[in-house]
């Protein structure tokens, strides 16, 4: 038996490869994003100079003495000066007005995200005549500059004996944090996979069901994420309770440091204002860091699905 044996195969020319582009052109790329990489991280340093440099001074500061406050005011404290805090908290009211912006901002908080993520969810499920025209007025009541209203809204609170009231401060703040709160939830809930909720409804679940059960929980991330937007425009809100709000026992954070920064005139203790500023922004600050993950999932989720 002849075995035929088959010539081996001949490599396919190979196109010359220009080393003389590839090295001019590396050294340029690797320089220009190594310049580009250094100023960028040069303006991020800088900004959080910034940032932070403020908010050691007043946690410093609210350990210090008045004198020292205005003699040395770069310098770390002698010792802290802890009856900063107690006077502060105790004769200044701010433990009053701390526990008055904590009913506050907790009752509307949880009725924004309630009735938002209601309001959103229909919105961005169901056509129905009239759906895009709902969606622009909450649009619109983004733009809507709220000093305008305060005048009207200030009559129709007192002919409905809302003024000087908690529940009508938290009605007010659900009805200023709404716009914001549709308009981020709807675009949320837009991205969420609807063949889940189809499959709810197919085993018997209704729309009530199939919201609070099923696309709820899965609209956690966008929910934490509205919710520490509104928890800091709430908890720092001025205008509103100043104009609604003038109950002396019923008075919220921003009004108690307002008042503690004037009510001593030229004698002002500037240690307890201190004192009472970062009381004021430990209950923000903590929950950045607490949900720090949740918030950007949350903001990140439209763009990733």
């Amino acid at each position: 038996m002849k075995v035929t044996e088959t010539p081996p195969a001949v490599p396919a020319p190979r196109s010359p490869v220009r080393t003389t582009d590839v090295a001019a052109g590396e050294p340029a790329k690797s320089s220009e994003g190594k310049v580009l990489n250094v100023f960028s991280h040069g303006v991020l340093i800088i900004w959080a100079v910034l940032v932070v440099m403020p908010l050691l001074w007043a946690v410093m500061s609210s350990f210090k003495s008045d004198d020292s406050i205005l003699s040395t005011p770069w310098q770390l404290p002698d010792r802290l000066h802890f009856e900063n805090w107690t006077r502060a908290w105790t004769q200044a009211h701010m433990g009053d007005y701390f526990l008055n912006t904590l009913l506050v901002v907790g009752g509307s908080l949880v009725g924004t995200l309630l009735l938002g993520s209601m309001a959103a969810y229909v919105l961005a499920r169901f056509d129905f005549p009239g759906n895009r025209f709902v969606y622009f007025l909450f649009i619109g009541g983004m733009s809507f500059p709220i000093i305008l209203a305060l005048v009207p809204l200030f009559f129709v609170m007192n002919n409905m004996g809302l003024l000087n009231t908690v529940h009508g401060l938290i009605l007010v703040y659900i009805a200023y944090s709404l716009p914001f709160t549709v308009f981020f939830l709807t675009s949320f809930f837009r991205t969420l996979p609807t063949s889940i909720a189809e499959a709810a409804m197919l085993d018997g679940a209704s729309h009530t069901r199939t919201f609070f059960q099923v696309m709820l929980p899965m609209a956690k991330p966008g929910l934490i994420s509205v919710g520490i937007f509104n928890f800091l425009g709430q908890w720092n809100q001025y205008m509103l309770p100043t104009v609604l709000n003038t109950d002396p026992d019923g008075k919220v954070l921003s009004q108690g440091l307002v008042e503690l920064a004037t009510s001593q005139g030229y004698k002002g203790d500037w240690s307890g204002l201190f004192a009472g500023l970062v009381m004021a922004m430990l209950p923000v600050l903590a929950a950045y860091v607490v949900f720090q993950r949740q918030v950007v999932a949350g903001l990140t989720a439209g763009a990733l699905k």
